[in-house]
């Protein structure tokens, strides 16, 4: 089953996102602890094109469950980056 993740980054995170992202990319290179795939993901940005405000990830996943202890094992997530991270159940149409 298809997941998305939306997580918004808490006001002033940048420097900490910043701060965490070679731990968070290496986190991301390998998956299969969590028995997921991530089918997309990137950086959520402000209205200039540039700045990350947030996350974005399509993923794979036998369940909810499996998603969620990937998504609380993300360095991310341990640097309390995300102000808020809503996960929701996905149904591909197109792409």
């Amino acid at each position: 089953m298809l997941f998305a993740i939306h997580a918004v980054d808490r006001a002033g995170a940048l420097p900490s996102r910043l701060a965490n992202y070679d731990a968070h990319k290496a986190f991301l290179s390998d998956t299969s602890p969590f028995g997921v795939q991530i089918v997309m993901s990137g950086p959520l940005v402000s209205d200039d094109g540039q700045t990350m405000i947030g996350s974005l990830f399509l993923i794979e996943a036998p369940g909810r469950n499996d998603v969620e202890a990937f998504n609380r094992a993300d360095p991310f997530a341990a640097a309390g980056i995300w102000e808020k991270v809503t996960i929701t159940g996905f149904l591909r149409r197109q792409g």
